[in-house]
């Protein structure tokens, strides 16, 4: 991908946001296609995407893909962000949660965003 710094007197840079990342900083690109797994190490799904808060510019929610046969029939359901810690030995997330208790989840559908409330409260997720 190549940036063009916007400064005239500026050369043009190339940045590979698909190549590995160290530390504590990932591409937004990078999360989406990543695994999730429960506690026990079980498979639950994949991020979809991420979705940022406006106001303060973190991640608020992490859309998991869930469900469905190849591909067909998933469901897609934001997790906070807060909710998912890395494994590097599984190459994935870890969440704290149960299929069924994530099968209860709201959904995320059309116009979820405006409903965050809901959202926020069936994850137990304080009010900003």
């Amino acid at each position: 991908m190549n940036t063009i710094n916007p400064r005239s007197d500026a050369k043009p840079t190339t940045h590979d946001l698909t190549a590995p990342t160290t530390g504590h900083l990932i591409a937004g690109a990078k999360v989406a296609g990543t695994d999730v797994y429960s506690l026990d190490s079980e498979h639950i799904g994949s991020i979809e995407d991420v979705m940022l808060d406006k106001g303060t510019g973190k991640v608020a929610y992490a859309v998991l893909s869930f469900g469905g046969f190849l591909g067909m029939g998933s469901k897609h359901y934001p997790l906070p962000w807060e909710m998912l810690r890395y494994d590097t030995n599984l190459g994935g997330y870890v969440v704290k949660l149960s299929k069924a208790r994530l099968e209860g989840a709201p959904v995320a559908e059309e116009g979820w965003a405006e409903r965050r409330r809901a959202v926020d409260d069936y994850w137990a997720v304080p009010t900003l």
